[in-house]
C-alpha cells in the first residue's frame, strides 16, 4: 500500500508492504526508491512488516532545496513519527544506510536494531556515473540499452514522461545529495547504542573490507559483519542469503 505523510511542506511517500508482522523500516539508496525493497519484504513476511520510505527527492516524494545530513535525519524523523511504530528495527542501503546509523545514533530511543548494506563510516561517494546517466530516452527499451548492465539497479525508478523515458529521481539533485553525504561519519557509528547487523558485499566497490572490519572493531561485541558473494547492492545480487542473514539477526534475542 503507498501512503504519504508530510514532512514540512514537503509530501513524503511510503510503500507499506503490509501484513501481521512487526515494522521494520527500510531506507533505500541512491538511484531507487521504496520498491527496491519488494523482494526483502516478501522473503521476511510474514514475521516482518517492511515499510519503506521513498526519501526526498526519490520515488513519488517531493523534490527538495536541501540534501544535508540534517535535511535526510529529520525526513526520518517525521516517518516515524507518523508511523507512531515506537522503537524499531531500521535498515538502510548505501545513502540509506548512512541515513539509518545517523538516526540511530541520534535517536537512540527509537530503534531496537539496525541493518547497514555496503557503506562505510567514512564516505567517499563518485558522482561522475550521475552525471553520464540519460536524461531522457524515447522507450523504455532505449534506456535499458544506454544504461547497460547497470539499468537493473535503477529498473523500479524507471519512469515515463511527457519528454521520454528517464528516472524518479533527479540527476542534479543526486548529484548534490552525493556530495552532502561524503565526509566522516566516524561519530555516528560509533554512538549506536542497538544491536547492528553490516552487511558487505564482497565484490562492493564502495565499502572495503578494511574499512568494515575497522567499523566492526569501534563497536566491540554490539555489531558483527557478515560478507555475501554480491556487489554494492547486496540485496539485489543476492537476494535470499541477504534476507536470510537479516531475518536470523532480527529473531536473536536482545
Amino acid at each position: 500500500m503507498r501512503d504519504f505523510l508530510l514532512a514540512g511542506e514537503r509530501k513524503l511517500s511510503y510503500l507499506d508492504f503490509g501484513g501481521p508482522g512487526k515494522p521494520l523500516l527500510a531506507l533505500h539508496g541512491h538511484y531507487n526508491e521504496a520498491s527496491a525493497f519488494a523482494s526483502l519484504a516478501g522473503a521476511l513476511a510474514p514475521r516482518w512488516r517492511v515499510i519503506a520510505l521513498d526519501q526526498r527527492g526519490h520515488g513519488d516524494s517531493d523534490r527538495a532545496t536541501g540534501y544535508e545530513r540534517d535535511d535526510y535525519i529529520a525526513d526520518v524523523v517525521a516517518f516515524h513519527r507518523h508511523l507512531g511504530a515506537g522503537p524499531v528495527p531500521v535498515l538502510g542501503h548505501s545513502l540509506g544506510g548512512v541515513n539509518a546509523y545517523q538516526f540511530a545514533a541520534r535517536h537512540p530511543d527509537k530503534v531496537s536494531r539496525l541493518i547497514v548494506e555496503d557503506i562505510g563510516a567514512v564516505v567517499h561517494c563518485d558522482w561522475s556515473f550521475t552525471t553520464r546517466l540519460p536524461l531522457a530516452a524515447p522507450s523504455r527499451e532505449a534506456l535499458v540499452a544506454a544504461l547497460g548492465a547497470t539499468a537493473p539497479y535503477l529498473a523500479c525508478s524507471f519512469r515515463q514522461r511527457d519528454q521520454g523515458w528517464g528516472f524518479s529521481f533527479g540527476i542534479d539533485d543526486t548529484v548534490t545529495s552525493q556530495k552532502a553525504l561524503n565526509g566522516d561519519h566516524w561519530e555516528d557509528w560509533t554512538a549506536v547504542s542497538c544491536p547492528t547487523l553490516l552487511v558487505r558485499g564482497t565484490r562492493s566497490d564502495e565499502l572495503a573490507g578494511d574499512h568494515a572490519r575497522a567499523m566492526i572493531a569501534r563497536r566491540g561485541r554490539q555489531a558483527r559483519l557478515v560478507e555475501l558473494a554480491a556487489g554494492h547492492v547486496v540485496h539485489h545480487d543476492a537476494p535470499e542469503q541477504f534476507a536470510a542473514e537479516v531475518d536470523d539477526f532480527l529473531a536473536e534475542p536482545c
